[in-house]
């Protein structure tokens, strides 16, 4: 017996196209249905083969070779076909989108990270953000 797609299961499918990282209370609230119906959506797209896997991308173009020299590190692109240990994240600060120099400064708010290149970016985001950060903490409190 063939299976029709119907408005639901190409809403789910969608939402996971555009992150794939996505809970099903996300989708469900997205596209306004309850949980309990997407997750049985989803595990119905899954049985029937048409969903194979939520695979991540991967942005190669944050990420540099990093071989050590007596004098130094030198910086090549990364090849696109292989991840190795020896490669560095490029990131920039989550207030002034400036480089991250060595080792970043986080701050931690509910179950997420944010990364800052010093303490002063990370002071300014938390006072900026004061109120909707308590919120957020408070919202994962049980």
């Amino acid at each position: 017996m063939p299976f029709q797609l119907d408005d639901i299961d190409i809403a789910i499918i969608q939402s996971l196209m555009k992150d794939g990282r996505k809970s099903f209370r996300q989708i469900s609230r997205e596209i306004k249905i309850s949980t309990p119906t997407v997750q049985a959506r989803y595990e119905r797209l899954v049985n029937v083969g048409l969903i194979k896997s939520v695979s991540p991308i991967i942005d190669t173009g944050l990420l540099e070779e990093k071989a050590e020299k007596r004098l130094g590190s030198i910086k090549t692109k990364p090849s696109q076909a292989k991840l190795t240990k020896t490669m560095i994240l490029k990131m920039s600060c989550d207030l002034c989108q400036g480089p991250i120099p060595d080792k970043p400064h986080p701050l931690k708010i509910a179950n997420f990270e944010r990364f800052f290149c010093c303490t002063t970016c990370r002071a300014i985001y938390k006072e900026k953000y004061k109120g909707r950060i308590e919120s957020l903490n408070q919202k994962l409190k049980p």
